[in-house]
């Protein structure tokens, strides 16, 4: 469903109208001036989604309109918030219980800013904090937890505590992480994406590595972004197959193309987005060893990007070990990892926004 399709009938026409004259000119400037008309008529006409209440534990369960609603409200905060010096907190006398089994940089201090610039109070509890599942159950934390806090942000090992939370919790929950997904991350390597691109429909997605639980939320929003997908895994290193399967009908569904492969040669080839992670998650330095030896010919070097798109970009979650991408790429022009690690900020803070109350961005849609 395109934007079009989303705004109030009535005023459909006068839009359409406003098209065509915006069309109709020939000059750049005139062109840039009825462009921003366009876009600033069809953002006040866009019905925009109301995700009060809900919560946001993987993209499967979220639309393609829902997905680039809070891509819309990520590029709108940032702009208001950080270009524009906008002190903006409509979140204050909020509060999140933030609830960390495994150790973080970028998803703590993306959540405790964010929540912060928007008037909230966050409140971090570690394993040593709370026991999770261990001295209480699911049950019982989630039924206390809701009675302290407005929205509960859980970083864990096992999603299934992350379900059963959202299951028993009646605040919002909100995925930081899951042996199985990993939501906000591919949320802010989207924003980034369309910081760079602009319209990212029709790009392909390399990914090189370990089919782990970001590429699984890459699965889950790419195809409903219009994005095909190129994977490269050893063998025995695929992803989970019930994800694959649920992918490849998005694929079906959205008209996008998913390529599974053992060559990361040919995953990278016309690649636009070059993307790798970590090979050993947290909680596998024991296997290291072991993985090294599997993964030799996955690290992302320009040899291995000749095969890309002459204007492919790398992407990396961090943090990054130079055996997944050498300096030479990681560093170099193509990288877009600090925007990207900037962008979970904004994205989370999107994300905690529109589970607490519905919004309406200010800066015009992306058509």
């Amino acid at each position: 469903m395109g934007i079009i399709s989303r705004l109030r009938p009535a005023l459909a026409t006068r839009l359409i109208g406003l098209a065509g004259r915006a069309g109709a000119m020939t000059t750049a400037p005139n062109n840039n001036r009825a462009s921003l008309q366009l876009r600033t008529a069809v953002t006040s006409a866009i019905e925009v989604p109301d995700l009060t209440g809900r919560d946001f534990i993987t993209l499967r369960e979220y639309s393609p309109e829902e997905i680039k609603f809070l891509l819309w409200v990520s590029a709108d905060l940032k702009t208001r918030i950080k270009m524009n010096g906008e002190i903006f907190q409509p979140l204050k006398g909020k509060s999140a219980a933030l609830l960390f089994q495994k150790r973080s940089t970028r998803t703590r201090i993306s959540t405790e800013t964010g929540i912060a610039l928007l008037g909230g109070h966050p409140c971090f509890l570690t394993s040593s904090d709370i026991h999770l599942g261990v001295n209480e159950s699911i049950h019982d934390s989630a039924k206390v937890l809701c009675r302290f806090a407005d929205i509960i942000l859980a970083r864990v090992f096992s999603n299934n505590d992350l379900v059963e939370l959202g299951a028993k919790s009646t605040v919002p929950v909100i995925s930081g992480l899951s042996d199985l997904y990993h939501p906000l991350q591919i949320l802010a390597d989207f924003q980034t994406l369309q910081e760079h691109f602009g319209d990212i429909k029709g790009r392909t997605i390399s990914w090189v590595g370990d089919g782990n639980n970001v590429l699984h939320s890459f699965m889950m929003a790419a195809p409903k972004l219009g994005c095909n997908l190129q994977i490269a895994t050893p063998k025995g290193f695929e992803p989970d197959a019930t994800v694959t399967e649920h992918a490849m009908k998005l694929c079906a569904e959205h008209g996008t193309n998913i390529l599974m492969t053992h060559d990361p040669r040919e995953a990278v080839s016309k690649g636009h987005v070059i993307v790798t992670d970590t090979w050993i998650s947290m909680g596998q330095e024991s296997e290291k060893e072991s993985k090294l030896k599997i993964f030799d010919g996955y690290q992302v070097t320009r040899k291995l990007c000749q095969e890309a798109d002459s204007d492919w970009v790398f992407l990396h979650c961090l943090p990054r070990k130079p055996e997944e991408v050498d300096d030479d790429v990681f560093y170099s022009d193509r990288s877009l990892v600090w925007d990207e690690a900037e962008n979970r900020k904004w994205t989370v803070m999107a994300v905690l926004l529109c589970l607490l109350q519905k919004y309406r961005p200010l800066i015009p849609a992306p058509l």
